[in-house]
C-alpha cells in the first residue's frame, strides 16, 4: 500500500491532481486506521492508464465517464470499447498533425540553414 504522497511521486503529479481525481470519481483509494488515503497497485495502475488518457488530450468528463462505467461492470463492455476507440481514433489525428506540422518545421529550419550557409559563402568570397 502506498501513501498520497509516495503515489504523488512515483506519477509526477501532485497530491492535488490526486485528490481532484478522486473528487471526480476516477479514483477511489481506501482509507487506513487513521482514514488516511492509501493506494494499492491496482489503483496505480488505474492511475497510470489515466495519467495516459490525459496525455493524450483526452478530456477529464470523458475519463470520468470511462470510470463510471467500469465501476458499473461488465455490461459496459462494449460502451468502453466505444469511447477508448474513438479516442484511438483522435491519438491517430493528433499524430497526423503532429508529423505535418514536423515536416513544415523541417523546411523552414532548412530554409533558415541555408539562407545562412549562402550568406556565410558571399561574406566570404
Amino acid at each position: 500500500m502506498y501513501t498520497i504522497s509516495e503515489v504523488a511521486n512515483s506519477l509526477g503529479v501532485s497530491t492535488h491532481t490526486l485528490r481532484y481525481y478522486e473528487k471526480e470519481n476516477i479514483i477511489i483509494p481506501d482509507r487506513n486506521r487513521n482514514k488516511e488515503r492509501v493506494y494499492s497497485e491496482s489503483h496505480l495502475k488505474w492511475l497510470k492508464f489515466v495519467m495516459k488518457l490525459k496525455e493524450t488530450q483526452m478530456p477529464i468528463i470523458q475519463i470520468r465517464e470511462y470510470a463510471r462505467l467500469f465501476k458499473e461492470g461488465e455490461h459496459t463492455t462494449q460502451t468502453r470499447l466505444e469511447l477508448l476507440e474513438n479516442h484511438q481514433i483522435s491519438i491517430q489525428n493528433q499524430i497526423k498533425n503532429l508529423l505535418t506540422t514536423e515536416k513544415m518545421l523541417e523546411d523552414k529550419i532548412k530554409a533558415y540553414k541555408d539562407f545562412i550557409n549562402n550568406q556565410d559563402m558571399t561574406q566570404n568570397q
